[in-house]
């Protein structure tokens, strides 16, 4: 088994908590209410800001084969996923510009850039996001919300070229040499940042 392949293993009842969150659940169902994805569009918007810059940071030490994936990385995550969200956050009032970082948001960014100063770590550390947000989508695909607003966010997630991206990243894990116990503590730790992160901050 490949690593990639056991950390999903490792991942899927993970996931699973997620899709029980309560944040998810109303995304899923359409109703949750615009408060709490209004905070959740601002937080996850910084949070993809410094996406971006552990992107950079591991192109940077990527080897060759890897050099151009990292670079798409980072451009469909600037280029698409923030389009998203700045559509989304005209329809909701979010204040993308001037909201700043909860709890959640900045101890999860701290642990990706730290992370990103080994090159097979700083790969491991960030799957979780990858690979968990292409399984949420591809979940919630199945019985979409009807409110529309989530139905988009949910066929981004649910989108081929997301997971196509995801299934390239797994396999540059694979390919990185990260060493396998430390990979999985980062894992494990990634998720846990990822379920925390649902926790958004409401005024």
């Amino acid at each position: 088994m490949s690593l990639a392949a056991h950390l999903e293993d490792i991942g899927r009842p993970l996931v699973a908590e997620q899709r029980a969150h309560p944040t998810v659940a109303g995304i899923a169902a359409g109703d949750l209410p615009e408060p709490v994805f209004r905070s959740w569009l601002e937080q996850d918007y910084l949070f993809l800001l410094d996406y971006v810059r552990v992107f950079s940071r591991l192109a940077w030490q990527a080897p060759a084969a890897h050099l151009g994936d990292l670079v798409d990385l980072a451009h469909a995550t600037f280029h698409d996923e923030l389009a998203l969200h700045r559509s989304l956050a005209a329809e909701f009032g979010a204040d993308l510009d001037g909201a700043t970082k909860g709890e959640p948001c900045a101890n999860y960014t701290a642990f990706l850039l730290d992370s990103a100063a080994n090159y097979g770590e700083g790969l491991a550390a960030l799957y979780p996001c990858m690979w968990g947000y292409s399984t949420l989508g591809a979940q919630l695909a199945v019985d979409p919300p009807a409110e529309p607003r989530y139905r988009r966010w949910v066929d981004t997630y649910a989108d081929p070229g997301f997971a196509a991206l995801t299934r390239r990243c797994a396999e540059m894990l694979d390919e990185s040499g990260a060493d396998p116990a430390r990979a999985e503590l980062l894992f494990r730790e990634g998720m846990r940042h990822e379920l925390a992160f649902w926790d958004v901050p409401v005024a």
